[in-house]
């Protein structure tokens, strides 16, 4: 029998629908609420690692060594230039000038500046900077022999087998002889290569006469030739102000085409942490958020271990698992971060006349903020598998759903014509317009140009009659037939959904109604609040008795729709009020009856409104 296949075999039932709902409704509110202090925690450190006197320091210190210009000549500086003069300029100019700082603006002595020199008279240098140059060997790359009468030398791009390594020049001090890399700094990516360490290096002196004189030298016995590629400048400051490194690398590349492109990093970071209450205020955070993640680690593998391979059917399943990796790796580099800053800064503290390296702490700081970032971003997003609950977050979530199909669909179509326009605009343009100067480039120009963001004028001077065919072409084709035919797709889902919904399709489980329940459940345990609902409900069946009675409804009647009325509201209260997800729920022989008895009490219904019906229709005949 089918019913009987829904009880138990051992005679006790199991729980019914409503009650499993209710408890998966509390589950949720539950992780509601233990996500929502997770995600105060996780804002609180995202934000405790930036401070916004990073940017300003950033700036002063860009403004100092980029826009400075060169004594004598107010349009040059760091960013503008393009040869080997003007680098030198630079060396003796804009740079000696920065870095050295031994008075105030009257001249006057406020500091003993036989240690370190302080720049702007609050950023103290840290040891000494330091000078890199990496080179390439000669005849790395072959001239064609019909033109071999004319150059016969050849240096091709940096790469690390092309480095050169042997000594040159003077061959007597440091930067005439190649270093072998001593540290793990990561590789640097430039324009036109990525560099490693090593190389011929130098360090400044802390006297700004003798750093002077040593640039006059190397100029003069030619350091930099025509195999150098790429000249690193380093130097560390420190801010005791707002307790804050600054880390800067100034670039210049040799490309093998001739000329110099320059490029800059300035990284601001906190490395000595714990210093102040607010300090102590992020610790206590930290070991929060290593509670809660543990927390939820054990709860997420209680969910694996439940659902088995049924449990990574769910997106935000996997969400789940991306935060916690993401949160393992966040806590990983804090600790190794700070582990190498215990280990290292007392090092480079005691070498005051060395360089020092503060490049690779640096980096690790930022990639450490860089993956908190991130997790803060899909933290945000999770949100949504909590207000999904909502009608119009649902509504939302199911339009997505639906039309996942036809978006990707559409995608594979829209790709194939944007990558076809960006080749082609490489192809024609690459060699002329900046924008489409690599195929990257070109991809990205692509996007601008359906955001308008784009010099038009550059590739109509460029190109007169192919310009314009390929710039009207892409926006007929991109911007008013594709993605009008995705906002199609949308929209047509979208009024598919929104006649499912206002068919009766809900959210089984609404999260404003149970915060509003248990809101209301905690006044009434603390006794702020009276329980009126069920006086309510008496009140109210009294006035429609009196009513019927009015009516002329005798008392059988009136017991009758009361005890109808009963059945209704609990079979309702246990079977429709919620979405039934099995197609088979355990029952109780009780509520077999109770059904039964509802079905005979409907069936008399309705036999007396056939009755009713067809009297009048008699009447109307």
């Amino acid at each position: 029998m089918p019913v009987a296949s829904r009880w138990h075999r051992g005679g006790a039932p199991k729980h019914n629908l409503h009650f499993r709902n209710e408890v998966e409704s509390r589950t949720t509110l539950q992780e509601l609420l233990l996500y929502s202090i997770f995600l105060i925690i996780l804002c609180i450190l995202s934000f405790g690692m930036v401070n916004p006197h990073m940017y300003y320091l950033n700036k002063v210190m860009s403004s100092l060594f980029l826009d400075t210009s060169v004594p004598g000549d107010e349009r040059s500086n760091f960013k503008s230039i393009c040869s080997i003069p003007d680098f030198w300029k630079f060396m003796e100019g804009p740079l000696l000038e920065g870095l050295y700082w031994d008075s105030w603006y009257s001249n006057s002595q406020l500091y003993n500046s036989k240690n370190s020199s302080r720049i702007y008279s609050e950023n103290i240098l840290l040891g000494v900077p330091r000078v890199r140059q990496l080179k390439v060997r000669n005849n790395t790359c072959k001239v064609y022999s019909s033109l071999q009468f004319l150059m016969s030398d050849c240096y091709a791009k940096y790469t690390s087998e092309n480095e050169d390594i042997s000594d040159f020049g003077l061959k007597v001090d440091t930067e005439w002889k190649y270093s072998t890399p001593n540290s793990n700094s990561p590789w640097h990516w430039g324009f036109v290569g990525v560099y490693g360490n090593g190389g011929y290096i130098f360090t400044l002196s802390k006297s700004k006469s003798e750093t002077k004189n040593k640039f006059i030298k190397l100029q003069q016995n030619n350091w930099i030739t025509r195999g150098t590629r790429v000249i690193f400048i380093d130097f560390t400051l420190y801010n005791a102000n707002v307790n804050l490194f600054c880390i800067i690398r100034l670039v210049a590349e040799f490309p093998a085409t001739g000329g110099i492109l320059t490029s800059w990093q300035f990284y601001s970071v906190k490395l000595l942490i714990y210093v102040s209450y607010y300090d102590y205020f992020i610790a206590f955070c930290e070991i929060t958020f290593l509670i809660l993640f543990t927390l939820f680690l054990i709860q997420e593998g209680k969910k694996m271990k439940e659902f088995k391979f049924a449990y990574f059917k769910r997106i935000w399943n996997w969400l789940e698992l991306l935060l916690l990796v993401l949160c393992f790796l966040t806590i990983f580099f804090n600790l190794f971060c700070k582990i190498q800053i215990f280990l290292l800064l007392e090092q480079l503290f005691k070498r005051t006349e060395e360089y020092s390296d503060f490049y690779l702490l640096a980096h690790w700081r930022i990639f450490y903020n860089n993956i908190l970032a991130i997790i803060i971003f899909f933290a945000w997003i999770k949100i949504f598998k909590f207000i999904s609950f909502n009608n119009t977050m649902s509504q939302l979530s199911s339009t997505l759903s639906c039309c996942i199909k036809d978006i990707v669909g559409f995608a594979i179509m829209f790709f194939i014509i944007l990558f076809a326009y960006a080749q082609l605009g490489f192809l024609v343009f690459g060699s002329q317009v900046d924008d489409f100067s690599t195929f990257q480039n070109s991809i990205f120009a692509q996007f601008r140009i359906i955001l308008g963001d784009f010099n038009f004028a550059a590739i109509q001077q460029e190109y007169r009659i192919l310009g314009p065919i390929y710039f009207i072409t892409f926006i007929f084709f991109i911007v008013f037939v594709l993605l009008n035919m995705f906002l199609a797709i949308i929209n047509y889902t979208y009024s598919e959904v929104q006649d499912d919904y206002s068919l009766g399709r809900r959210p089984y489980f609404k999260l404003g109604e149970m915060i509003k329940k248990s809101y209301n459940n905690v006044l009434k345990k603390l006794k702020l609040k009276k329980p009126q609902e069920a006086e309510d409900n008496k009140r109210k069946n009294k006035d429609l008795a009196e009513q019927a009675r009015r009516k002329g409804f005798d008392e059988n009647e009136i017991q009758s729709a009361e005890q109808m009325k009963k059945w209704k509201e609990r079979l309702e209260e246990k079977y429709y009020s919620t979405e039934i997800q099995d197609d088979y729920q355990p029952v109780t022989q009780q509520e077999f009856r109770d059904l039964f008895l509802y079905a005979l009490e409907l069936e008399k219904e309705l036999h007396y409104i056939n009755l009713k019906l067809n009297r009048v229709m008699r009447k109307v005949s």
